[in-house]
C-alpha cells in the first residue's frame, strides 16, 4: 500500500502507526491549502518578509533562498514553515494580485483557454438579444489597427438586402447610410424615424451622385443644394466654348478668341461683342474740303465679323489718326460712315474729315459690333 494518495499526496495513516495525529494533521493542512486554491501572487522568487500563517504563493521561476528549487509549486506557510505542493495538470488557482484564474498545463501556469466562437450573444455593460447579438453601452468604442490598418465590414447576402449604419435619437432612426436595398451607396435622413428622404446616393456603376441634396435641374436654385458640374460653373468651365439648348446655357460662361477679322467675346446669355481696327489711309484721299465735297478716306472696305451674329448687330465706329496730331485739334476731327450691317459683316467703312484742313493724315477706324451670337 502506498504512503500517500495519488492525486493530492495526502499521507495515509499506516497500520500500527504511532502518533497518527501527525499524519492526519498533515493531510488536513494540505486539504486546507488546496481546497478553493487562491494564491496571493505568482511573481515572487523569494518568500515575503513577514508572511501570515496560511499564506499561499505560486513560486516564480528562478526562485532562491527558502524557495530554491521550488519553481511553479504552491508554497504554503504552515506552522511557521513553508510547505511546497507540486501541481498536477489541470489544477486551477485564483491569483488575487491579478484578479485572474490560472491553470497548470503540466509544465507551467497559464491562462485558461477561452473559446468565444459561436456565442449566442455578447453584452458589454448591457444585455444582448436575438437581433442585437452584440450590444455595447459605453461612451466610445475603439477599433484599432493590428498591422498596417483596420477595416470595419458590414456584409449583406444579396443586392436586395441591406448593409448600413443606422443613427438613432431616443431609439428612433434619424439617419442611415450604406447599401439599402441595392448596391448603390445611399444616405437617408428622417425627422421622426417614419418618413425617410434620400438625401444623396452614389451609383454603384458610374459613381454619379443624385438625391434631394443635389440640383434637380439646370434652373434649380434651391438654397442648400449641391451644384452639379453640368449645371454649374467653376475654373474648369468658366472659359471655353459657349452653347445653349432651349435658351439655357450648356457650355462655358465666356468664350473669347480672335482671327484676321478681329477679336470677339461671347457670353453664356447670348451676348456677343466684336472689335476690330481698320487702317483706312489718308483722310484727304478723296474730296476738296468743301461742305458739298468733304475730305474723306478713299478706301471703303467691308468688315467681315470675326464671329457671326444671330441678327444684324449694332455697329459703332470712331476714327483716330495713326500718328499723333498735336498741332491742330481740327486735324483729329472726323465722322465715321458705314453701310447697313448684316449678321456677318458691315460694308462701306469710311471716315470723313470735319473741316477743311488739307493735311493728309493717316487714320484708323476702331469698330465695335454688339448683338447676339448665332
Amino acid at each position: 500500500m502506498p504512503d500517500a494518495t495519488p492525486l493530492l499526496e495526502l499521507p495515509y495513516i499506516l497500520p500500527a502507526q504511532a502518533q497518527k495525529h501527525v499524519t492526519h494533521n498533515e493531510a488536513i493542512a494540505r486539504l486546507d491549502a488546496l481546497t478553493q486554491l487562491a494564491v496571493e501572487d505568482r511573481t515572487r522568487t523569494v518568500p515575503p518578509d513577514t508572511p501570515a500563517e496560511g499564506a499561499r504563493h505560486i513560486v516564480a521561476a528562478g526562485a532562491t533562498a527558502a524557495w530554491d528549487g521550488q519553481d511553479d509549486k504552491v508554497a504554503v506557510l504552515v506552522n511557521g514553515g513553508w510547505l511546497f505542493l507540486a501541481p498536477s495538470p489541470g489544477w486551477c488557482a485564483y491569483v488575487m494580485a491579478e484578479t485572474a484564474a490560472l491553470i497548470f498545463d503540466g509544465a507551467q501556469w497559464v491562462d485558461p483557454p477561452r473559446n468565444l466562437d459561436n456565442l449566442p450573444g455578447v453584452g458589454i455593460a448591457t444585455t444582448s438579444d436575438a437581433v442585437n447579438r452584440l450590444a455595447v453601452a459605453a461612451q466610445a468604442s475603439l477599433f484599432s489597427h493590428d498591422g498596417a490598418g483596420h477595416l470595419v465590414k458590414v456584409n449583406k447576402a444579396s443586392a436586395g438586402d441591406t448593409a448600413s449604419l443606422l443613427f438613432q435619437s431616443g431609439w428612433s432612426g434619424r439617419a442611415e447610410m450604406g447599401l439599402s436595398g441595392s448596391d448603390d451607396f445611399t444616405i437617408k435622413i428622417s425627422p421622426d424615424g417614419v418618413t425617410w428622404q434620400e438625401a444623396m446616393h452614389f451609383d454603384a456603376t458610374s459613381g454619379a451622385v443624385g438625391g434631394a441634396s443635389v440640383q434637380q435641374s439646370a434652373d434649380d436654385t434651391t438654397p442648400g443644394r449641391l451644384m452639379r458640374t453640368d449645371w454649374g460653373y467653376g475654373p474648369g468651365n468658366l472659359l471655353g466654348t459657349v452653347a445653349q439648348a432651349g435658351g439655357k446655357p450648356t457650355g462655358a460662361v465666356i468664350e473669347r478668341a480672335s482671327n484676321a477679322n478681329g477679336d470677339y467675346v461671347r457670353f453664356a446669355d447670348g451676348t456677343q461683342i466684336c472689335t476690330h481696327a481698320v487702317d483706312l489711309g489718308a483722310i484727304t484721299a478723296v474730296g476738296s474740303g468743301s461742305w458739298a465735297d468733304p475730305y474723306r478716306t478713299a478706301a471703303a472696305p467691308d468688315w467681315a465679323f470675326p464671329a457671326a451674329f444671330a441678327a444684324p448687330p449694332v455697329v459703332t465706329a470712331h476714327g483716330v489718326p495713326s500718328d499723333p496730331v498735336a498741332g491742330d485739334p481740327l486735324r483729329r476731327m472726323c465722322c465715321p460712315a458705314t453701310g447697313a450691317p448684316t449678321a456677318t459683316a458691315v460694308p462701306g467703312i469710311r471716315l470723313v474729315r470735319l473741316g477743311a484742313t488739307a493735311d493728309a493724315d493717316d487714320f484708323t477706324a476702331l469698330l465695335c459690333a454688339l448683338g447676339r451670337w448665332a
